[in-house]
This record gives structure tokens, sequence and C-alpha cells, in this order.
């Protein structure tokens, strides 16, 4: 092996692919090694948590957790912040970005429909508002987080939206973040830069 090798399902979905797009936003190559379903209980004891995705790099253990190897891929390519206090920044919003994950993930877990609905409405008019505001706030005058260029943050926030915005979460409005035109700049802006339209579409 002589360049990273990034394991992941074999889908464009969630963590693996923010860091598929953080390597496509850097320019940089990489092996994207893509698992099969049936694959995944054999390989799951191998890796560092029994979770994808999980980053190698020659000459090194293996590297899990998508915001670390978010961190990784924007401070060896030059798409993560060098100052200190400015990279924390940054991290912190990925880890919002895990927070609202986590929630959805539970939301209505092993209940009926209607108790999911319920849930997932509750998530929609009041938690991902409140969500929003806090990302909202700290967006500078754009078009990414923090400039002209995306940073992996932006990668992130734009998969952490994506769902949502396709319409992939049952009882959340596609129009869910409309009211917050920072975050919504960045979305677009994230999903028209060239390099991820070339991921994408390729």
């Amino acid at each position: 092996m002589t360049r990273p090798r990034l394991s992941y399902f074999d889908m464009p979905v969630s963590r693996g692919e923010e860091c598929r797009l953080a390597f496509a936003i850097a320019g940089a190559d990489f092996e994207d090694h893509r698992i099969a379903r049936e694959s995944w209980p054999a390989m799951k004891p191998t890796t560092p948590f029994g979770a994808l995705p999980v980053l190698e790099v020659p000459g090194h253990s293996p590297i899990a957790q998508s915001n670390a190897i978010l961190t990784y891929i924007g401070r060896r390519y030059g798409a993560h912040p060098t100052d200190l206090v400015e990279a924390a920044r940054h991290e912190a919003v990925m880890a919002h970005v895990e927070d609202l994950r986590a929630t959805l993930t539970h939301a209505g877990r092993n209940a009926d429909e209607a108790t999911k609905q319920r849930a997932r409405e509750h998530i929609a008019t009041s938690i991902i508002p409140a969500w929003a505001g806090y990302v909202e706030a700290q967006i500078g005058d754009g078009p990414f987080f923090a400039g002209e260029l995306p940073l992996v943050v932006d990668v992130k926030l734009y998969m952490g939206m994506r769902s949502f915005r396709r319409g992939v979460i049952d009882h959340i409005p596609t129009t869910v973040f409309d009211a917050f035109p920072k975050l919504i700049r960045l979305y677009d802006a994230v999903e028209t830069w060239p390099a991820v339209q070339a991921w994408i579409t390729r």
C-alpha cells in the first residue's frame, strides 16, 4: 500500500462519504476501498472500534472515527485550519454534526410508526432549528464556513444536512433548514464545488 486507503461500505452516504469528499476537495489521491455488506462481519473485529470508516496510512496503525479521519485529511492536505483555536472551533462543529446524528438515530428506535413519527416531528420543529441556529451563528461571510474555500468542516456539515434535504428521513420536511440562509448557502456551495460535483457524478 503506497497511498491512504479509506474503507467504508459501498454506498455514497454518511461518515464514509464525507471522508471521500474530504479527499476530493483536497485533491488528494487515495484508495476508495468499498466493503460489501456480506464481508463486514468478518472484517468488523479487525477494525479499531468495530465500525467504519477506517483510514489506513502507510506505515501507521489504522485511524478510526470519521472526525479523526477528517481532521487528519484536513491537516495533511491543507483543508483544516493551522491555527489551534480556529481548528478547535471547526472540530467542535464537526462534533455538533455527530450530536444531531445521534439524536436522529435514537428517535423512535424500536417503536411503532406513530411513536417514531412523533419523535421525528419533534426533531424537525425543535431539535433541528436549535442545532442549526448554533451553527448559523458561527458561519462567516461565506460561501463556506470560514471563507471562500471548502474545508473538511464544510463536507461534514454538507453530509450532515444532505439526507434531510433530499427527503431521505421520514417525517422531517426537506425545508427544515430553509430558515437558515448561511447553512443553505454553505450546502449549495459544497454541492456545486467542482471537485465535489466530479466525485458525485463520476
